[in-house]
C-alpha cells in the first residue's frame, strides 16, 4: 500500500514537472514570436516614416488625390510617374505594416496565458495606433496637407515605431547586472526631447518654414524654436552617454546602444547642419535627418526599457537574479 502511494506521488511529482516545462516552453515560444515580429515591425515602420519623409519632400503627398484608391484604382497604371508611385507605395507599405500589426495582436493574444501581462493590451494598443494613423492618412489628402493633421501623422507614427521598440526590448532575454537601472530615467527624459524635437521639425517640414524664414521672413519663430530644442536634446542624451560610461559593469548590450546612441547623435547634428545650409535643396540629406531622428528616438527607447529591467531581484531561496 505505501509502496504504491509512494509510485502514485512521484508519478504525480513528475506530471506537475512535465506540465512546468511545458509552460516554459509555449511562454518562450510566445515571448519568441512576439518579439520577432514586433523587431520586423519596428524596422518596417521605421522605412515607412523614411517613405513618408521622401513622399512630402517630392511634393508628392497629393499625388493620388484620392484615399484609399489611388486615381480610383488599386495600380494607377496610366497615371503613374515618380510622384504618384511614392505616394501609392507609401500606401502599399502602410498596409502592410497594419496587417502586420493585426498579426502581432493576434499572437500575442493567442499566447496570453504564456506572456507577460502588459504584452497583449501593448499590442492591441499598436494596433489602434496604426488604425489612427490610417484616418490620418486619410485626412493628410481630404484636408489637402493641413500643417496640423500632418504634424499628428507624423507623432502618431513615432508613437507606433516606440511602441514596438518597447514591446521587443521588454521581452528579449536579459541577466540583470544591477548597476544600469538609475540610468532609464535619463534615457526616458532623453527619448522624450528628441520626440518633441522630431514633432516640431515636422511642424517647420510641413509648413516649409526654412524656405518661407529665409526668403520672406515669416514663420522665423517656428524654425528657431526647432533650432532652440537642439540644447535640451543635447544636453539631456550627453548627461545619458556620460552617466553610462561612467558606469561600471554595464550590461554589453546597453554598451552597443551607448555607442550607438552617440553615433547618431553626431550624425543627426552634421545632417541638420548641412540639410539647412543647402536650405533643403538637397533632398536626401532632408530624409535622411528624419529617418536618424526616428532610429535615435528608437535606440533611446530600447536603452530605457533594458536599462529599467537591470535590476537585481531577490529569489526565493535568498539569492539575486
Amino acid at each position: 500500500m505505501a509502496e504504491t502511494v509512494f509510485h502514485q506521488a512521484g508519478h504525480s511529482s513528475e506530471s506537475v514537472k512535465t506540465s512546468i516545462a511545458i509552460a516554459e516552453v509555449n511562454s518562450s515560444l510566445g515571448s519568441d514570436r512576439v518579439r520577432w515580429l514586433a523587431k520586423r515591425l519596428a524596422v518596417a515602420a521605421w522605412l515607412l516614416m523614411a517613405i513618408g519623409s521622401a513622399t512630402r519632400v517630392a511634393n508628392a503627398g497629393l499625388a493620388c488625390p484620392d484615399w484609399p484608391l489611388c486615381y480610383g484604382q488599386a495600380v494607377p497604371w496610366t497615371q503613374m510617374n515618380w510622384q504618384v508611385f511614392l505616394e501609392w507605395f507609401h500606401r502599399l507599405d502602410a498596409a502592410v505594416v497594419a496587417f502586420g500589426a493585426l498579426g502581432l495582436a493576434g499572437t500575442a493574444v493567442r499566447f496570453r496565458r504564456e506572456l507577460p501581462g502588459w504584452v497583449v493590451p501593448a499590442t492591441v494598443a499598436a494596433l489602434a495606433l496604426v488604425v489612427l494613423q490610417a484616418g490620418l492618412g486619410a485626412l493628410t489628402v481630404t484636408e489637402l496637407l493641413r500643417f496640423d493633421v500632418v504634424t499628428a501623422h507624423l507623432g502618431t507614427a513615432l508613437a507606433f515605431l516606440a511602441l514596438l521598440v518597447a514591446i521587443a526590448a521588454g521581452l528579449t532575454p536579459q541577466q540583470a547586472s544591477g548597476t544600469a537601472a538609475g540610468l532609464a530615467g535619463w534615457a526616458l527624459l532623453a527619448a522624450i526631447t528628441i520626440d518633441v524635437q522630431s514633432l516640431i521639425g515636422g511642424i517647420v517640414g510641413s509648413r516649409w518654414a526654412v524656405h518661407q524664414c529665409l526668403e520672406g521672413d515669416q514663420l522665423c519663430g517656428v524654425l528657431h524654436t526647432h533650432f532652440w530644442g537642439i540644447v535640451p536634446a543635447v544636453l539631456t542624451i550627453g548627461i545619458l552617454l556620460i552617466m553610462a560610461w561612467r558606469t561600471p559593469a554595464l550590461n554589453p548590450r546597453l554598451r552597443s546602444l551607448r555607442s550607438l546612441i552617440a553615433l547618431l547623435l553626431v550624425a543627426q547634428l552634421a545632417i541638420g547642419y548641412s540639410t539647412y545650409h543647402f536650405q533643403l535643396r538637397v533632398a536626401g540629406l532632408t530624409v535622411l535627418h528624419e529617418a536618424i531622428a526616428a532610429a535615435l528616438l528608437a535606440s533611446l527607447v530600447a536603452f530605457t526599457v533594458w536599462a529599467g529591467r537591470d535590476r537585481l531581484r531577490e529569489s526565493p531561496d535568498g539569492l539575486t537574479a
